[in-house]
């Protein structure tokens, strides 16, 4: 069967290799879709994964039809749409660094256990919107690492896809508004047409003054100036300036979340981070959320499916890698399967 690989420093390609051999307790999967994650140019920059490193398959995001099941597999059937959670594979984890990525034919759910690995979807639900379940879980993560409670303000940085799938998350939650930063304003139409209250275009628009005007003033005691009233900052953006602008307006007592990857080392002021007393947390992965998302895709799939901007068949993943790992080209990649 076809596989795409990282197999050099800078470089992917296709791979041709044995397709699995299903034992008496595994699930085999044929791919319908994949979504192409910005950790795969990562991947590709730095030439794979240790300990694979020159020889590391790709595809993390993926949807799939049950193909074939082992003798004594229970709780699924040949035919199942299912999403997969991709950490809780035997052998490593899925298309990161593990034996098997989801940008193949077909992968092998080893030693299945029901409701671990896999969960059943509607059929009706499109592939390439079902691949989104695991990104998404990303965000709804980095939403809970956040503490969110129903009635606070929450400001968004970066409407790419774990910014919006994050602002999904947070209406979920049942908080105030959210208002989403970025400086595309391509993205920021896509996140009103989404759910966001507001968006701010950083680019052209002061931040700290703006959402004074959208959600208020919470400058208190000594904390004087601008300092909007937003409770929770999330940060998946990664760009240097926005853990500064958030330091210099942030009122007494709020969240900071970052779920973006920085690249470079960041510069920070503390004297900002004592005098606001500004909690900060951290979100990486998805350690219960891989699961809780789906039901929210299945409810709202049009919405989810907004966040997808290109699709390419399979025999055009290498394109796909292409144009997700170039700046500016596209929001949202999924290889389809057909």
């Amino acid at each position: 069967m076809k596989s795409v690989y990282v197999t050099g420093p800078g470089k992917v390609d296709w791979k041709t290799i044995d397709a699995p051999q299903v034992g008496p307790n595994d699930v085999l999967l044929q791919m319908k879709a994949c979504g192409i994650c910005g950790s795969d140019a990562m991947y590709t920059r730095i030439g794979g994964i240790p300990p694979r490193q020159g020889a590391t398959p790709l595809g993390h995001e993926p949807a799939a039809e049950v193909s074939q099941i082992g003798a004594n597999v229970k709780g699924i059937a040949v035919g199942d749409h299912v999403v997969v959670d991709t950490l809780k594979f035997t052998d490593g984890l899925l298309g990161s660094g593990g034996a098997q990525g989801g940008l193949s034919d077909f992968v092998l759910v080893k030693y299945f256990q029901p409701g671990h690995q896999l969960r059943v979807i509607p059929k009706n639900i499109p592939w390439q919107v079902a691949a989104l379940n695991e990104p998404m879980a990303v965000a709804a993560h980095a939403v809970n690492q956040t503490q969110p409670k129903p009635g606070d303000k929450v400001v968004v940085f970066g409407a790419g896809p774990i910014g919006l799938g994050a602002l999904l998350s947070y209406k979920r939650k049942g908080v105030a508004s959210v208002v989403v930063v970025d400086i595309i304003q391509s993205r920021l139409d896509k996140a009103l047409e989404i759910g966001a209250d507001a968006v701010i275009n950083s680019a052209k628009e002061n931040v700290g003054e703006r959402l004074v005007a959208l959600q208020g003033n919470g400058a208190s005691g000594f904390m004087r100036g601008v300092h909007p009233a937003t409770d929770i900052y999330l940060d998946a953006a990664g760009a240097t300036p926005v853990f500064q602008t958030v330091l210099d307006i942030a009122k007494h007592g709020a969240t900071l979340g970052v779920v973006a990857v920085y690249t470079k080392p960041v510069e920070l002021n503390f004297a900002n981070v004592l005098t606001s007393e500004l909690h900060v947390v951290w979100s990486m992965g998805y350690p219960t959320e891989i699961f809780e998302v789906t039901d929210d895709i299945i409810d709202r799939p049009d919405k989810y499916a907004k966040i997808i901007s290109n699709t390419f068949p399979f025999d055009q993943a290498l394109d796909a890698l292409k144009m997700a790992r170039t700046p500016g080209a596209a929001d949202k990649v999924v290889v389809t399967f057909d």
